[in-house]
Order: C-alpha cells, then structure tokens, then sequence
C-alpha cells in the first residue's frame, strides 16, 4: 500500500513536471489540473492523495476542488460513501475516466460529477434522459480515438467534431471538452501529433458557433509517461495513476497496463 509521505512526494514532483512543461510552452502552470487516477487504489489511499493535493494546490493558491477519476464503474461505486463528504464540501470532483456501457448510466450518474468518456449518441442520448429527468446537468467530455489504435475507445478524430455537435445540443449535458489516451509509442512526435490532432478538433468545435460548443476548451490528455507532450499540445487536464500512487501489483499492471 503506498505510504502517505511516498504520495505526497510523487504527487509534488508530478506537480513539479506539469509546471516546468506548462512553462516551456509559455503557459501558466495553474491552466493545467491533476486528476488522481485512482484505478486499483483502496479509499483510504485515494483519500491520502486528496489531502497531499490540496495541501499542494494550497501552496499555489488553487482553491479548486481536486479531481478523482475512476476507470471502473464498480471501483467508482464502491470508493463513492467515502468521497461522498468530501463532493458535499467541494473540495473532490469524481470524474468517470473509463468506458461506460449504457446499463451503468445510473450507477455512474449517482456517484460521478462528470463523464469524460463519452463515444456514442446513444450513450450520450441516455445520459441525457436521465439527466432530464432528474433535473440535473452533467458535465461530459467526447473522447477521440487520435492513435486509431483497435485498443483503445473513442471516436475517430474526424467523427468528434459532429458528435460534439449532437452532444452539446442534448438537454441535460453539458460539454466542456474532449479526452483522449496517447499513443502507446517510443516516437515522441507520433504521441505528440495525436494530442496536436485532439487540440484541433476541439479549436473546431468551439469555433463552430453550435449551441453549447462555446464553453467546450477542456482537452483531458496525457498521463504519467506523455503528460509533457499533451500539455506542450495544450492538455487542461493530465491523469496520473502510477506517477502518484507508483507502480500497481503485477497481477494488475498485466490486466491494465496503462
């Protein structure tokens, strides 16, 4: 189990990478937002981490809440009772950062402030039946498939811009960017191109003038290996996992290898 001081180091030079990247792209280090990928980890850890990153986001003047992502619906349900107090005081954001199949909608929408991984019209036609008739607004992001690799969900870079479209203009969502995992490669300019290409679709939409494509800046890319790259591109928010909670057993790292 990771200890509280080995979070709280790796989470402060994670922190630390983010900045020098923001700034060598000569952008503010605050425009760029950690999100706790928590995969695999047990409450008591992610609530470690919660508590390093507003200790750090103190220091830097970031009264934001902190952002928790999870890939896994039943991992999301069964962390929500304890983050439950900590959503309630705005201090954590629990965005749903894994694929969603449409059965799950109502686990997720009881638990998860926001969906990144939106890669359907139907899937988004149902988070937003819900949504409506809860009388609430859920706040989503259409992920794109920028590597076009078979292991990967989302969309294809030339499809987000219309399904942005549709999503923004379904009652009870709200868009608010785009998501996207980089390529699994060595070469840095093939992973940095696919982040370019997210960039670019999400330039597209919000410059389109559609209903609800106006406040669609967030682009969610990059992780612990490539998060120089995605925030060189432009990356609003970066999940990191292991670079926060190190390496996940073997056992696990074999299912989930990112």
């Amino acid at each position: 189990m990771p200890t509280t001081s080995g979070i709280a180091s790796r989470l402060a030079g994670v922190r630390s990478r983010v900045d020098a990247a923001a700034r060598a792209a000569g952008r503010e280090p605050g425009e760029v937002r950690l999100l706790l990928a928590t995969k695999t980890q047990d409450a008591a850890t992610v609530l470690r981490a919660v508590a390093a990153a507003e200790r750090i986001a103190r220091e830097s003047g970031d009264d934001r809440p902190v952002l928790v992502g999870e890939n896994r619906v039943q991992e999301l349900v069964a962390k929500a009772p304890d983050l439950a107090p900590l959503v309630a005081a705005g201090r954590v954001e629990v965005h749903m950062i894994g694929h969603l199949q449409r059965n799950k909608v109502n686990q997720v929408l009881a638990t998860a402030g926001a969906l990144e991984t939106v890669d359907s019209l139907e899937l988004a036609r149902a988070l937003s039946t819900r949504c409506e008739r809860d009388g609430r607004e859920l706040a989503v992001m259409v992920q794109a498939n920028v590597s076009g690799e078979t292991t990967k969900a989302g969309v294809a870079p030339q499809e987000a811009v219309a399904l942005a479209h549709e999503v923004a203009a379904l009652p009870g969502l709200r868009l608010t960017g785009f998501m996207t995992i980089g390529a699994r490669s060595d070469d840095a300019e093939v992973v940095r191109a696919g982040f370019a290409r997210l960039r670019a679709v999400r330039d597209d939409v919000v410059a389109s003038g559609e209903p609800g494509t106006r406040g669609a800046r967030e682009l969610s890319m990059g992780m612990t290996g490539d998060l120089e790259l995605a925030v060189a591109e432009g990356a609003t928010v970066v999940r990191v996992g292991t670079g926060v909670f190190g390496a996940r057993p073997a056992c696990r790292a074999r299912r989930w290898p990112r």
